[in-house]
């Protein structure tokens, strides 16, 4: 997509006169969420429960470590972050696992000039040093843990507050109650604005939000993963709870970057995902074959159109696609100009619901951590 025609830019989103922090609240979910989102979605701009943030959000897992395992270099990713901005992206997506700690050093470098105009999310939960950032066998969100996990995001991230924080994974040792606990000190003191979940089970969802507001949830979810489809996309919608769909282009493959002789190296986490694997690939390229029906109906690229799926199946939808190149983040942020009618999205989920997905999304070994319900407190 040309250059012009790749959402707001950074002169034209600030004159909406937009705020990326805490907007009004809005009722408390089903069609009251999904009628106030919608206005936002026409103007480029989303909301999670009482969040706003642009529609399409900036990944930067990748830019201590692509998937290739390769180093990017760092000045290239400060400006990619910078770059976004100035082409409308105010939602930045890190966590402490990433790098581990590297890639919040790497985000809190990049949004300084402009830190109080973008909205920052976070993540703890995995068994990680507080200080040297070595990665542990398992999770942890201890109460106490959680908090001296966010004074080391705080240092990373060059802030005062971490605008949307999420547990990373369910901890099956640590009732819900009691992580929501002490997420709602930090709120009390400042630190943390908003939480959320990722990957976590049915009813943990709901005792969290019952115990503290859940603004988003944070789970994969594209053409390639379609599992939220289940039960999550309308528990969101029941409670208020806004959705971030992670991998929304399934680690590439439907970008286009990968076709049937593709062959992943070490260390590549697609190279242990049986979805990708040579008896699979070639069944799933249907996929792709199907983005390229729309390409050409829609003039735009293979990523944009997966996107813009995406964030029609609801207006308070916010994909993050990560990047460590440049054309590719301003071909993602041009999603949020390709729009789907109806009868399109009708159409193209009755071309979807006909290619069944053959193979895990995940090794079994990071799957395990996935839909786990927190254990219930001790009776007294």
């Amino acid at each position: 997509m040309e250059q012009n025609s790749s959402g707001l830019n950074r002169r034209a989103f600030l004159g909406l006169g937009l705020s990326a922090s805490v907007a009004s609240a809005l009722p408390a979910g089903g069609e009251a969420q999904t009628r106030a989102a919608t206005a936002n979605a026409l103007a480029g701009r989303r909301r999670l429960g009482n969040l706003e943030v642009s529609s399409v959000g900036l990944g930067v897992q990748n830019m201590s470590r692509t998937y290739q395992t390769t180093i990017p270099s760092r000045p290239e990713m400060i400006n990619i972050i910078r770059t976004a901005f100035d082409r409308g992206v105010t939602f930045y997506d890190a966590a402490e696992a990433y790098g581990p700690h590297e890639v919040e050093r790497i985000l809190g470098e990049g949004v300084e000039p402009f830190r109080n105009k973008v909205v920052i999310a976070s993540k703890f939960g995995w068994n990680i040093d507080l200080e040297t950032g070595e990665r542990r066998p398992g999770l942890n969100s201890r109460p106490e843990h959680i908090k001296l996990a966010v004074e080391g995001m705080l240092r990373r991230l060059r802030t005062d507050r971490i605008d949307l924080l999420y547990q990373h994974r369910v901890d099956p040792q640590v009732p819900i109650e009691d992580v929501a606990g002490a997420v709602k000190d930090l709120m009390g003191q400042g630190k943390v604005l908003h939480w959320g979940l990722c990957e976590m089970g049915p009813n943990t969802l709901r005792r969290a939000h019952a115990e503290q507001r859940v603004t988003a949830v944070q789970n994969e979810y594209s053409l390639l993963w379609r599992g939220p489809e289940k039960w999550l996309l309308a528990a969101c919608e029941e409670l208020g709870i806004g959705f971030v769909p992670w991998s929304p282009l399934g680690v590439g493959f439907l970008a286009g970057a990968i076709d049937a002789k593709t062959r992943f190296a070490d260390g590549d986490i697609r190279k242990v995902e049986s979805r990708f694997a040579p008896d699979n690939l070639p069944h799933n390229l249907a996929l792709v074959d199907l983005l390229g029906t729309w390409v050409e109906r829609k003039g735009a690229r293979p990523a944009q159109i997966a996107l813009a799926w995406l964030m029609a199946q609801k207006p308070w939808i916010v994909p993050i696609p990560g990047t460590t190149q440049m054309a590719h983040m301003v071909e993602n942020v041009g999603a949020e100009q390709v729009r789907f009618t109806s009868t399109e999205l009708a159409e193209m989920n009755e071309s979807l619901a006909a290619i069944e997905v053959r193979g895990a999304r995940l090794p079994d070994s990071v799957l395990v951590f996935s839909d786990v319900e927190a254990p219930l407190r001790p009776a007294p």
